[in-house]
């Protein structure tokens, strides 16, 4: 590798943006004021890429109070702090220069529908902090299996005892037992009527004797 090559190589940005033609972009660059430094920005559309390399360059159009202003920026410069995609354009060729004979709204690109804004960045070169794992493979974790157990579930029904009452027969009364039992009664009542006029007669034969 040549030594010119070598030192443009070191000086190089290890990610920068991904510009496209037709674009609006906003870039913030750092400007120095005396002991101070502030960051502006500048918003417009690409008009051009040229150059490579170190020397690569981007070009950004804008109209500020209807006149046309253009500011070319170097990608790999330290003073381009970072640019941000703020519309995405159509364009078919590399060089927007008809952009300049126009104003108002035919001044712009037209923009592409349903694009993602992204701010997509081009990686040139590894800062090489890879670190070599050498540690030993980690053990794969267990996994743990769960047994799905079916439950059976079995309708049980309990047996009650049902206590049987037997039914006693009551004998059957007929016409003629009643008639019978009436019989029995009269002459147990005739029975006492006559033992009470046994018992007054004498009571009285006892109190004639006496007097």
């Amino acid at each position: 590798m040549d030594i010119i090559k070598a030192i443009e190589h070191e000086q190089l940005k290890s990610k920068i943006p991904d510009l496209k033609v037709g674009n609006t972009v906003r870039v913030h660059v750092r400007i120095k004021e005396g002991n101070k430094e502030r960051i502006q920005v500048f918003e417009g559309i690409i008009i051009k890429k040229q150059g490579g390399g170190l020397n690569e360059t981007f070009t950004v159009r804008k109209i500020s109070y209807g006149v046309g202003v253009e500011k070319t920026f170097l990608i790999h410069s330290p003073l381009v702090e970072k640019v941000e995609l703020v519309r995405v354009g159509k364009a078919r060729r590399a060089k927007l220069y008809y952009l300049r004979n126009r104003v108002g709204k035919a001044a712009k690109t037209k923009e592409m529908i349903g694009a993602r804004i992204e701010n997509k960045e081009i990686i040139l070169k590894d800062d090489g902090n890879v670190e070599e794992n050498t540690s030993a493979p980690e053990e794969a974790p267990a996994i743990e299996t769960t047994e799905v157990v079916k439950q059976e579930v079995v309708d049980t029904v309990k047996e009650e005892k049902v206590e049987t009452v037997e039914a006693v027969e009551t004998p059957e009364t007929t016409e003629a037992d009643e008639s019978k039992e009436n019989v029995k009664n009269k002459e147990a009542v005739e029975n006492k009527d006559t033992t009470k006029v046994d018992d007054t007669d004498k009571k009285s034969k006892e109190t004639i004797a006496e007097e």
